[in-house]
């Protein structure tokens, strides 16, 4: 391991091409000191490596937790200020969503230039902010607009925070460390209506934003104490300063000092590649186009589902508020025990197949995990409409909620997974627009969701959704299989196979 691997997961702009160590001999070219150099992320201890990971899955977590919480309140908050537009009432939930589709596309360059730690806990002290103000809110308006701004700030993990597993984790040890990280996006939206829901019930739909940010602020404690800079390319600048200020000019010519990725690191030009390569790529690749639309159409559906899941409980069997939002535990159990089996088997899986075909690793290992997430989704959706329609025993909408969340996380992980490994040193454009994309779904399927179930029912309107997810989802990963090879060698971006 001589030098940093440079295929980013960054969700917005990607490690730069270093420039030829030797076309200036007078400057000193600052890099690591060989392969084991402390400094390097790459070589930090195990314990290390964990440590991080989890404090970024922690703050990757909390976030979406509240986007979700305050659904369950939303009738609450819509009685105490007057509100009687459905649309309206969907967005105090779904707007914080819209936020994740704009903070990363700015957040992500910051982050290459301020590094990945300050920009990750910097971004979580304003959410912490405005998540706090919403609990103040005194009418709609201004509860929109903190909830708005909240979810800036709340995006910064979801834009950095892969890419910090990037800079620690090699290749071949990454496919774990992801599985857990991915899975917080997920597993987040699931949690929060389950507390929201007995919050809003005991309490007030103001304790919902409170007690978040009492929860966050140990996670920023935790932050503060465990997680250290891990960009490369910011590591080596600091580096660098120390050795200019260590120079005496009394003592010779004062010479050039850089590091390989500093001529590439301008704010203007990693603005420009942020904002308009992710575009690029949409354009001219049709990987991105298929995977970027299904990964937007389930992460809608996954929000769909937790906006309308007390209008369904409540409805349909006359819960309460707070026994209504139990069953977004049947929603947990299929995504965390679908991602802990995926995190245990990707990796085996993998290697595997690398071993059957030659010894080459190739994106298209990623895919099997996808076939039986494509097939969970539709049959959940089918189980799950038609015997809420049915009004049959709640225990079998439940199950079929289950298939949904494994569904939704296999293919998620799977899709993810698949691009950091296809795009290599383009992966953070490819991710960026992926994310901004299912962002923008995941703010607007909400709103459309109560009318419907009303004009449709749970039957016809979860039949439509279920059929949908076969016409995109299931051909995916056998074109993946088949195709992917062939994509990639006709692809721009893309790494292509050997």
């Amino acid at each position: 391991m001589s030098e940093p691997e440079r295929a980013s997961p960054s969700p917005t702009v990607e490690i730069p091409e270093p420039r030829n160590e030797k076309e200036d001999t007078s400057d000193i070219v600052v890099d690591f000191d060989g392969p084991n150099d402390p400094l390097n992320p790459k070589n930090w201890s195990r314990n290390k490596k964990w440590a991080a990971t989890l404090v970024v899955s922690a703050f990757t977590l909390i976030s979406p937790v509240s986007s979700s919480m305050i659904a369950p309140a939303s009738t609450q908050v819509a009685t105490r200020f007057g509100v009687d537009n459905d649309v309206i009432v969907g967005l105090i939930t779904s707007i914080f969503i819209l936020a994740y589709a704009i903070g990363p596309l700015f957040l992500g360059p910051l982050s290459e230039i301020f590094g990945r730690n300050r920009i990750i806990q910097g971004a979580n002290l304003w959410y912490l902010v405005w998540n706090l103000a919403c609990g103040f809110a005194q009418n709609t308006g201004e509860l929109l607009a903190f909830r708005f701004l909240a979810g800036l700030g709340g995006s910064a993990p979801l834009a950095a925070g892969g890419a910090v597993l990037g800079d620690i984790w090699d290749a071949e040890e990454r496919g774990q460390a992801l599985a857990i990280y991915s899975l917080a996006p997920l597993l987040g939206p699931v949690v929060g209506p389950l507390c929201g829901a007995f919050i809003a019930e005991k309490s007030t739909w103001r304790w919902v934003f409170w007690s978040t940010s009492i929860v966050d602020t140990g996670i920023q404690i935790l932050g503060i104490l465990f997680l250290r800079e891990s960009y490369a390319p910011f590591l080596l600048e600091q580096k660098a300063k120390r050795i200019r200020k260590s120079l005496d000019a009394e003592k010779g010519p004062v010479r050039n000092v850089r590091t390989k990725f500093s001529e590439d690191r301008t704010w203007t030009k990693i603005m420009k590649i942020a904002l308009t390569r992710p575009f690029i790529v949409l354009y001219n690749e049709p990987i991105i186009q298929v995977l970027g639309l299904y990964m937007a159409f389930i992460y809608g559906l996954f929000y769909l589902f937790l906006t309308s899941m007390p209008l369904m409980f409540q409805g349909a069997y006359h819960q309460s508020v707070g026994i209504s939002g139990l069953n977004y535990l049947a929603l947990g159990v299929g995504v965390s025990g679908a991602s802990q089996i995926n995190a245990r088997l990707m990796d085996r899986i993998y290697s595997r197949l690398r071993t059957k075909y030659g010894g080459e690793g190739k994106p298209e290992y990623r895919v099997p995990s996808m076939f039986p997430g494509t097939i969970a989704l539709p049959i959940g959706l089918f189980l799950t409409g038609w015997s809420v329609q049915a009004k049959v025993h709640w225990i079998v909408p439940d199950i079929g909620i289950a298939f949904i969340g494994a569904g939704i996380i296999l293919n998620f992980q799977s899709i993810q997974i698949y691009i950091i490994d296809c795009f290599a040193l383009y992966a953070a454009s490819a991710l960026a627009i992926v994310g901004c994309l299912r962002s923008l779904f995941g703010f607007a399927f909400p709103l459309f969701a109560e009318q419907m179930y009303r004009k449709l029912g749970y039957g016809k309107g979860d039949t439509i959704l279920a059929v949908i997810a076969i016409v995109i989802g299931c051909p995916s990963p056998w074109l993946l299989w088949v195709y992917g090879p062939q994509l990639r060698m006709r692809s721009k971006f893309a790494k292509r196979p050997t």
